[in-house]
Formats: C-alpha cells, sequence, structure tokens
C-alpha cells in the first residue's frame, strides 16, 4: 500500500515538474531509456557521421550517447541564451514521429512552430511571407469583429474555409515578427529545404541529426536517432525547456526594466513637484524688482522730509 501511494506522488510530482517545464539533468541512462542511442544499418550510413557513431551491433549503428549529452545541452544553452536576449527559435519537424510532439511542446511554451509542411522561401523571402501573415491575421481579426458581415453568405464561407486551410500551415508563426534568430530541426536530412534557407541567411541551425546524415553546416548537431518516438519526445521536450526558460528570464529582465523606469519617473516627478514648491516658496523676478523700487522710494522719500527747513 505505501509503495501505491509512494509511486501516486512521485507521478503527481513529475506532472508538476512538466507544467514548469525547467531544463532537467541529462543523464546517459534517460537518453539510453528513449532509444536515442539507436541509428540506422550499417549500410545506410553517412561517412560524415562516423565522428558520433560508437560501434555497430548487428547491422545497425550504435550512436556514441556521452556526444548526445554533450550536443543536447550544448543546444539546450544556446536557444535558452537567444530567446533570453529577445530572439525567437523556430521549431520545425513535419515528420510523422515528430509533428504531433513538436507542435504540442511548442504550443505549450509559446514557440513558433511547423508541423505540417515547410513553406518553401520562409527564410529567403520573408517580405512576402510577411505580407501573407499580416494579412492572415487581419482576416482573423475582421472575422472576430464582425468585417465579413458586409459580404454575401456564400462569400463568408469560402472566406472561412480558405482561412482554415491556410492556417494549417501558417498557425504556428502567426506571431512572428521578424525573421526567427535561430532554427531547431528534427531530421536535418527530411528538413533540408528549411536548413538550407537558415544556412543562406546566415541563421545558426541546431539539428538532430542520425546516422544516415550529413552533420555538415549544422551549427549545433545533436546526435541521435530521429525515428523513435521516444528519443524525439526527450529531445524535443528539452529544448522546449530550455525555451521556456529563456522566455522566463527575457520577460523577468523586461518587468524589472518596467518598474525600474517607473521608479525613475516617479522619483522624477516627485523632484520636479519639490522644486516647483521650492520655487512658489521665493519670490519672482518682477517681486524682486517692485520691493526694491518700493525701498528705493522709500529711502528717497525719507531723506527729502529729513533736508526740509522748518519756518518759525
Amino acid at each position: 500500500m505505501d509503495d501505491v501511494k509512494e509511486d501516486t506522488i512521485l507521478t503527481g510530482v513529475r506532472r508538476i515538474w512538466r507544467l514548469f517545464y525547467y531544463m532537467e539533468e541529462i543523464t546517459l541512462q534517460a537518453l539510453l531509456e528513449a532509444g536515442c542511442h539507436f541509428g540506422h544499418k550499417s549500410e545506410r550510413w553517412h561517412p560524415k557521421a562516423s565522428s558520433f557513431i560508437y560501434t555497430k551491433k548487428d547491422g545497425i549503428h550504435i550512436i556514441d550517447l556521452a556526444k548526445t549529452k554533450a550536443g543536447l545541452e550544448a543546444a539546450g544553452e544556446y536557444v535558452k541564451s537567444v530567446v533570453a536576449g529577445g530572439g525567437e527559435v523556430l521549431f520545425v519537424g513535419t515528420k510523422r514521429q515528430a509533428s504531433g510532439i513538436l507542435k504540442q511542446e511548442a504550443v505549450t511554451v509559446g514557440a513558433p512552430y511547423f508541423s505540417d509542411r515547410w513553406i518553401g522561401g520562409f527564410m529567403t523571402n520573408w517580405d512576402q511571407i510577411r505580407k501573407n501573415i499580416e494579412k492572415i491575421n487581419k482576416m482573423e481579426e475582421d472575422q472576430k469583429n464582425g468585417g465579413w458581415k458586409k459580404f454575401p453568405k456564400h462569400e463568408q464561407v469560402k472566406m472561412g474555409k480558405y482561412l482554415s486551410r491556410i492556417k494549417i500551415y501558417y498557425g504556428g508563426v502567426l506571431h512572428l515578427k521578424e525573421v526567427p534568430q535561430a532554427l531547431f530541426v528534427v531530421d536535418v536530412r527530411k528538413e533540408i529545404a528549411a536548413v538550407r534557407e537558415g544556412k543562406r541567411r546566415g541563421i545558426p541551425v541546431i539539428g538532430v541529426v542520425d546516422t544516415n546524415s550529413d552533420p555538415t553546416g549544422i551549427d549545433y548537431v545533436i546526435p541521435a536517432n530521429d525515428d523513435a518516438v521516444g528519443s524525439v519526445t526527450y529531445i524535443v521536450r528539452y529544448i522546449a525547456s530550455a525555451y521556456k526558460e529563456g522566455k522566463d528570464a527575457f520577460n523577468k529582465r523586461m518587468e524589472d526594466e518596467r518598474v525600474k523606469n517607473e521608479e525613475m519617473k516617479a522619483k522624477a516627478e516627485e523632484e520636479k513637484k519639490k522644486q516647483e514648491k521650492e520655487a512658489a516658496k521665493k519670490p519672482t523676478l518682477a517681486e524682486e524688482q517692485k520691493r526694491e523700487a518700493e525701498k528705493a522710494a522709500s529711502a528717497k522719500g525719507g531723506s527729502t522730509s529729513g533736508g526740509k527747513k522748518v519756518k518759525k
């Protein structure tokens, strides 16, 4: 009975821990249990992936989990620093094993994402992409505010269908105002279009690289199994937690700056009121001149009366 209670408590603690989304310590045991070490069949390997292949067993390459751990930690710290500095990291994972979990984690932490299809030219043709995003946002706003009521019913239906269809692809990036500062890609081989556009724009790429992929050009390599759901879930969740920590740090800094500015503003207003109060106590220049004139007139009058001769 006690064991059941203990398991229940531990399960509750884990759930609460996930709600806060803090970066947990990466262990080799956790990576092993997630299946991050399984690569592809040895005949499907990429020669440049040899730097993180540990051995071959039963015709399957085994990934060195020590390098997976180091790569994931470095990637997490980079994501955290980018977001803490006010930047954005775009999550990209359109393959079946990654799309669901990537969308879930990105939505939870508020990160931009692509989980259905990469939109060609998203990086290299950003000006047009931004116009499309603004158009979709305006359509949504008009729909909510009743702006569509001026159109016939059949036009409203057509517009609604178009908006629903386009949001399938753009839904995860509608809050982006500028090009993201980094890309996080699950399976760099499948998402080669996103990787190429990122490199063309000089945007750092964080990528999950399996044994059949070329790590060349990937700034932060996470050598791991990119097909197993457990492996993808573990990595995506860790990167999402890094994003969340960075976002919390950024929001805290913004709040501290806001409070500091308000305090400085209040202090300046208080100082201004104090100066105005002191200035009100002091006589003005006109009053000083009037007083001086009165004193001079009084002194002149006294001198004249004192110098008069008294008649007998």
